[in-house]
């Protein structure tokens, strides 16, 4: 059965959005600092291979998954081109063509040290079911990288202010909304109340917090240079995130002993 993103150029989406993903690297790599040794890691739901130049080099073994295979044919190409580029003969990678609820019949349990999640919460129908199959693939010990869009960004809260919804940033219910990319899809945002609950019910503790593309403004990105925006946004992740104020939060959790 096709998977939603076989329809979609998802690489040429991203083209066009150089902020927001190098956002997004920003906040992995401070992640990644604070996880002193990667024997295997899995990214679920990779695409096309975005994120895999930021991290391919601190894992021994690298599992990629995704439920479209149209990505997966790209990110084949995309790992062959990394492989040239820093003269490697290959990469120790293994790439699954699964939906993230199926991984739990093709990963062993507790054989994995970090697994990052990114942009892929949004879509699924049970996030809990998820977190219980990251949880249980991961060692003692083991690191999720977690993102979800942020239901009580900065831009909404004001948003439903104005409409007269002052009691808006405590509703932790989860707010379906519509995306032109792809409606076949669905798409979540979340409050971080309750994916914080999910995480501690699943054995998760959670290290650290950021708050990503906070700057996410057309006027700004067209007016502002990028270096400039990316300087900012890097100091702004951190004061921000107490505010929960990006539309993007992403979380370092540890899975509990």
């Amino acid at each position: 059965m096709p998977a939603a993103y076989d329809n979609f150029d998802y690489q040429n989406y991203w083209q066009k959005r150089d902020y927001e993903h190098q956002s997004e690297i920003i906040a992995i790599k401070s992640f990644l600092e604070k996880i002193p040794n990667i024997k295997t890691l899995a990214d679920i739901g990779c695409g096309y291979g975005r994120l895999v130049p930021t991290y391919f080099h601190r894992a021994k073994r690298i599992i990629l998954t995704d439920p479209s295979a149209s990505e997966l044919r790209d990110l084949r190409q995309n790992i062959k081109k990394l492989e040239a580029k820093h003269n490697l003969k290959k990469t120790n990678t293994r790439i699954i063509h699964a939906k993230a609820e199926n991984l739990k019949n093709k990963i062993y349990k507790n054989t994995i040290d970090l697994v990052i999640l990114v942009r892929v919460i949004h879509h699924v129908q049970d996030p809990e079911e998820i977190i219980k199959i990251i949880s249980g693939m991961l060692k003692k010990d083991g690191y999720l990288i977690l993102e979800f869009a942020n239901k009580i960004h900065g831009k909404a809260v004001i948003k439903n202010f104005l409409k007269g919804d002052l009691v808006y940033p405590a509703n932790i219910l989860p707010k379906q909304v519509n995306q032109n990319t792809n409606s076949a899809l669905n798409f979540n945002n979340y409050h971080p109340d309750m994916i914080k609950e999910l995480l501690q019910k699943n054995k998760f503790e959670i290290v650290a917090v950021r708050s990503v593309s906070n700057i996410r403004s057309q006027t700004l990105k067209k007016h502002l240079p990028l270096p400039f925006l990316l300087w900012l946004e890097k100091y702004l992740q951190v004061i921000l995130c107490q505010l929960k104020f990006g539309p993007s939060i992403f979380i370092l959790a540890k899975k509990r002993g």
